[in-house]
């Protein structure tokens, strides 16, 4: 391969290895820079004291609030990004989602189309990355056109019980859609998958699926220990003429045709901004001045039941959810939005926000408990942003529908205590957790509020795509890694028809 490819894909993650995939049999020289290393097999990989308790693998950096306050936040450097931890929960948006929807604080703006338009590409994404799963079990699951490729992880039998009590008391429990080998992941060590690290375990993430296939084409080239810094146009200022990085601490630069930033939703607003010229003061992409607004992340807590008369033995916890309060509180309010069971929560986890407890009286307790994620949709807010300064990146976020959140985990806290749990407590996750950050560089139709196209090309630079989970135009209340690469897919078959058709 030469120096100067036709496509740089920014970042490895889902978006990025999805679009390479979906890119490699045209046969275009294909370059990933990625600023992370690949996770080898170690034994911190399961190890939940270092995981947990020493942070051991988060990024040694530090984000800043507006008032300077420093925090080091939970996103990954990695080869697959986030996906490497990830709860492997890959589910469809509600066909609702890509509908306005009213929200006890506001609107829940409409896709720039609709879900039938995604549909085709959910269900490839369902197969490229071996999704278990079950339909009919969920009363708002969308209509899809082909069943899931695998049945459902099973549930262990401690989560059997609870499931069918809540089934009992009227709630609509479901099969989580997961990409997880679960005997693969088993045969390595007897631990959760969320919040985990994957080397090649069994777990579907973007490096052990998407990136595997795409280097199986001998034009495409991964480059990691890339950090990108900035983009600069062609002098006429309509394309990306350079990619400019550091590697191994010395300033770098590749001249492509194709420009795909997949960096996720805070750093690729990031780099776009740091790429602010005299041409561009705002940045690149920006003539809408939309690029870092509009920052979700999920409303989230942890909600665990605890009961002396409830043995948990199970490994791993995480096959059921339920969305009885997705589309409505189940009164005729505004939505509250989706449950799920988290990874099992041992002793040693909860030591990390627990630092005074003994662990073993934690393991104790963690053995009559259950776990769940109650998440809540965090609607778009201009204010909601990111920033940079110098080389900080600043967050803004400004939490929206964090009443319905609360309302959320009221409803779930009353489910626990009528399915056996007469204690039930609550944390909520903060901005160090990136609990699905997304939005900052939006799709849409108009080029005076959205950075992007409906094809998450940039309309001020034709050979710029942004294809990661920042152009999601709403959070909705559910995990966005599928729909990620549903839209990843869905774009690589457009760039396939308008730059490579025969």
């Amino acid at each position: 391969m030469s120096n100067e490819p036709d496509i740089v894909i920014i970042g490895s993650g889902i978006g990025g290895s999805t679009m390479a995939a979906r890119l490699a049999p045209t046969g275009a020289k294909i370059l990933i820079l990625e600023a992370g290393d690949h996770i080898g097999d170690r034994p911190e990989n399961r190890d939940q004291r270092a995981i947990f308790q020493r942070g051991h693998f988060r990024p040694k950096e530090m984000w800043y609030e507006a008032d300077g306050t420093a925090f080091n936040p939970g996103n990954y450097y990695y080869v697959g990004g986030n996906s490497k931890f990830y709860g492997a929960v890959l589910v469809r948006y509600r066909r609702e989602d890509f509908e306005e929807m009213r929200h006890r604080d506001g609107v829940s703006p409409a896709w720039p189309f609709p879900y039938e338009e995604l549909e085709p590409w959910y269900t490839a994404a369902e197969r490229f990355y071996n999704v278990r799963g079950a339909l009919g079990e969920d009363p708002t699951e969308p209509p899809h056109s082909a069943p899931y490729p695998f049945p459902p992880v099973p549930d262990e039998p401690a989560i059997a019980r609870v499931r069918a009590r809540m089934k009992e008391n009227g709630l609509h429990p479901y099969s989580l859609p997961l990409g997880v080998d679960i005997d693969r992941w088993l045969a390595k060590a007897r631990t959760p998958w969320d919040a985990h690290p994957n080397c090649d375990d069994g777990k579907m993430d973007a490096e052990s699926v998407a990136l595997a296939e795409a280097l199986k084409h001998p034009n495409v080239r991964l480059m990691t220990g890339c950090r990108v810094t900035r983009l600069a146009t062609a002098p006429h200022g309509r394309t990306i003429a350079t990619v400019h990085y550091r590697r191994d601490g010395a300033a770098e630069s590749v001249s492509p045709k194709l420009t795909i930033l997949s960096a996720g939703a805070v750093m690729s607003a990031a780099i776009l901004l740091r790429s602010a010229s005299e041409a561009f003061p705002k940045g690149l992409a920006n003539t809408s001045d939309q690029v870092g607004r509009n920052f979700m992340n999920h409303n989230s807590s942890a909600v665990i039941g605890l009961s002396p008369f409830y043995r948990n033995d199970s490994v791993y916890q995480k096959t059921f959810g339920f969305n009885d309060y997705y589309l409505s509180d189940g009164a005729g309010g505004p939505p509250l939005g989706n449950v799920q069971l988290l990874g099992r929560v041992s002793g040693r986890i909860l030591k990390a926000n627990m630092p005074s407890m003994p662990e073993w009286l934690l393991e104790r307790v963690a053995a009559r408990t259950i776990d769940f994620y109650a998440m809540s949709e965090d609607l778009p807010h201009p204010e909601s942003r990111i920033t940079v300064d110098r080389d900080r990146i600043v967050m803004k976020w400004t939490r929206t529908n964090w009443q319905a959140h609360l309302d959320l985990v009221a409803r779930l806290k009353q489910a626990l205590k009528a399915a056996g749990f007469p204690v039930v407590l609550a944390r909520a996750f903060d901005k160090r957790t990136p609990s699905h950050q997304c939005g900052t560089v939006r799709i849409g139709a108009d080029p005076a509020e959205a950075p992007l196209d409906v094809w998450c090309r940039a309309f001020d630079h034709p050979n710029l795509f942004v294809v990661d989970a920042s152009f999601l135009p709403t959070s909705a209340a559910v995990n966005p890694a599928l729909t990620v690469a549903a839209q990843a897919m869905r774009v690589a078959d457009h760039i396939r028809a308008r730059e490579f058709a025969a």
